[in-house]
């Protein structure tokens, strides 16, 4: 054969059969005997043969293709959600085509268009931090594509959402901290505009007020869920000789810039400032000291979230919305252990 794209009637003509026969053979249709099928099926890899996603798509109206779109892979959280989709979308025959919007919302609009012109089977989306047109979720969603929120979520009804317990989280870390004798306490937050910022915010803010603890607002600095944005935090603080004794960061890659910013500065965590975090990665066992955190269950996040979406793809005329709040643990490694100030 030569470097032309194999087709079923190529297999069919070298064998001698029908395209029927072939297309059935492929798809272990019952009408086919396992010998024939496995003759198809071996002649078509030496042949080279590749199905046509998007043809058989168009043609079942099913392509057993689930479309991802997360803002980054270049932390652990992420990563590991998508490790994990993969895993669980493997045993239940679909295949993932992932797509990265690197935080940008006009990028994240391309990718899902891109997604729905291969008629994927639904779509799990962790959205850009700044996301803020929903139409291209109303109009997909409207056509009966279904959708699951993973993590990062819109402020939309008539949608399923996955989430972990963000204000629960927070609350639960500054409860912690306050036993321990901390008041002076400090929160690097993340975007209000997205629900992950705005409720650990709101749990931060409840837990200090529950305590009785004054909020002191010039240490609560909104940014973005990188490590710049915890190193430049820091700064401004130290700048102004107005350090508290611990800040919760709103992401790891946050404290791993405080981390940064107070080796610079010749400060050493926890003796000089404490750090404490929402989210969990295996590199902070290697930081000096390991970095105690709210720790988001990714594995769970993505078994939700996938069975959310297959149940949807199975039953979209009958499926009612559902919200799944999964719940976080308090991981105490070796920051925020006890209040060493004198």
């Amino acid at each position: 054969m030569n470097s032309k794209q194999i087709t079923l009637n190529d297999i069919a003509k070298h064998l001698g059969v029908s395209i029927i026969t072939v297309s059935k053979a492929l798809r272990n249709h019952p009408d086919i005997s396992s010998s024939t099928a496995e003759l198809i099926k071996r002649t078509a890899e030496e042949l080279g043969y590749s199905p046509n996603f998007i043809a058989r798509s168009l043609a079942a109206n099913k392509s057993n293709i689930i479309g991802v779109v997360l803002p980054q892979i270049d932390h652990h959280f992420f990563s590991s959600l998508i490790d994990h989709l993969y895993n669980y979308a493997l045993i239940n025959n679909y295949q993932i085509f992932l797509t990265v919007s690197k935080e940008n919302a006009e990028v994240q609009k391309k990718q899902i268009h891109t997604l729905l012109s291969m008629r994927v089977d639904g779509i799990i989306i962790s959205i850009s931090q700044d996301t803020s047109d929903f139409k291209i979720f109303e109009s997909a969603m409207n056509r009966q594509v279904p959708f699951v929120f993973m993590d990062r979520i819109p402020d939309l009804n008539n949608c399923n959402t996955v989430t972990v317990d963000d204000k629960g989280g927070a609350y639960k870390v500054i409860n912690h901290a306050v036993k321990l004798g901390y008041r002076k306490i400090a929160h690097f937050a993340g975007f209000t505009n997205i629900n992950i910022g705005r409720e650990r915010m709101h749990g931060f803010q409840q837990a200090m007020n529950d305590n009785g603890v004054e909020i002191n607002n010039e240490w609560i600095i909104e940014g973005d869920y990188g490590e710049k944005s915890g190193y430049d935090s820091f700064m401004r603080l130290y700048k102004k000789n107005n350090l508290p004794d611990l800040i919760l960061a709103v992401t790891y890659p946050v404290a791993i810039g405080i981390y940064m910013a107070a080796k610079e500065v010749g400060l050493k965590i926890p003796n000089d400032i404490d750090v404490i975090c929402f989210g969990n990665s295996p590199v902070q066992n290697f930081l000096s000291p390991p970095l105690s955190c709210v720790n988001q269950p990714t594995e769970q996040l993505a078994a939700k979230s996938m069975e959310m979406l297959l149940e949807n793809i199975s039953n979209k005329n009958n499926f009612e919305n559902k919200h799944i709040i999964v719940e976080t643990e308090l991981i105490l490694r070796g920051t925020c252990l006890k209040f060493n100030r004198v």
